[in-house]
């Protein structure tokens, strides 16, 4: 389990040699900005996707664009593009479901102009089916961007890639379920094993993350911690984790989007594969970044703290 435990951990830490692997296997990059970008979709089409939610780095070029308080996740992601960070990639897909995302993009033409920019406009009201339509035309819109740049899209291939993607978030459901009774599994090691599905291809995710599943199934869990759900977009900051492993705290559940959010959802598996992924995005929700007139995360916060026994949450 810790051979399997420090190559995601070597992943997570170092996701510019995993990047460099994939091009010196002759592969071709897709950076996917946070939240929901259509990585089924890239992934169909030939490319890798590969998770740029920024990093901890100083932020100097990036006040060029930015005003000081825009959230500095899509700062840094700014300042590494500036920077030279993600050179080799083909693309950058960057959705629209924030205020800051919805101006990054074209700041990104300028400052990073090696890269090309392709916009994922989501609705919020994404529901009814004009919103279904609506979140199907956009991805018709990065069909057409990736196309131009030697992708081929097709309804078969996607729905073998949301076949890939639907195992995955079983995985990573599983896992999850898993952690929560595993409180020898730190938060830095949580962490790995969810920072590194953004930098690696789904099917070697898939592969390891199955495999740490059986050692856990297996393994007899230490001693109790202290029990707490966290909750944020972003928690991957190795201080933070050092701290909670230190203070002794387990975390049994997380309302994190770059975390176990990602993977609540499947898309259908069915031949008109392009309507199902935008149906998948339709249904996803308890998300501070999709639109929700009833607050329904707060409920889930609530309810799964109470069904995993925490004793507090951490909002980050």
């Amino acid at each position: 389990m810790n051979d399997i435990l420090n190559k995601l951990h070597e992943v997570a830490a170092s996701p510019r040699a995993q990047m460099d692997g994939y091009l010196a296997q002759g592969k071709k990059i897709v950076l996917c900005a946070p939240v929901y970008t259509p990585e089924e979709l890239i992934h169909a089409m030939g490319f890798v996707p590969m998770g740029a939610w920024g990093g901890d780095v100083a932020l100097n070029r990036a006040k060029e664009y930015c005003p000081a308080f825009l959230c500095a996740i899509v700062q840094s992601l700014l300042e590494l593009g500036i920077n030279g960070a993600y050179e080799g990639a083909s693309a950058i897909v960057i959705p629209s479901l924030c205020d800051t995302l919805k101006t990054v993009g074209e700041n990104w033409k300028y400052a990073v102009p090696s890269i090309p920019f392709i916009p994922m406009t989501y609705p919020q009201n994404r529901k009814p089916a004009y919103g279904v339509a609506y979140t199907k035309a956009g991805y018709e819109r990065v069909i057409r961007d990736l196309e131009k740049l030697g992708g081929a899209f097709s309804e078969e291939k996607l729905l073998d890639s949301i076949k890939v993607y639907n195992r995955h978030n079983a995985a990573m459901r599983k896992v999850n379920e898993l952690l929560a009774v595993h409180p020898e599994i730190t938060a830095a090691q949580r962490s790995d094993i969810f920072k590194s599905a953004f930098f690696m291809t789904k099917e070697e995710h898939t592969e390891l993350v199955e495999a740490l599943i059986e050692k856990l199934e297996a393994q007899t869990p230490a001693a109790e911690k202290l029990p707490i759900v966290i909750s944020g977009i972003l928690t991957d900051a190795p201080a933070l984790n050092a701290i909670l492993d230190e203070m002794g705290l387990h975390i049994v559940a997380d309302d994190v989007a770059a975390q176990s959010r990602q993977y609540c959802t499947d898309a259908p598996e069915r031949d008109d594969a392009l309507n199902a992924l935008a149906e998948k995005f339709a249904a996803m929700g308890n998300c501070s970044v999709l639109y929700d007139q009833e607050k329904n995360r707060v409920k889930w916060i609530v309810d799964t703290a109470k069904a995993r026994t925490a004793k507090g949450v951490l909002v980050v």
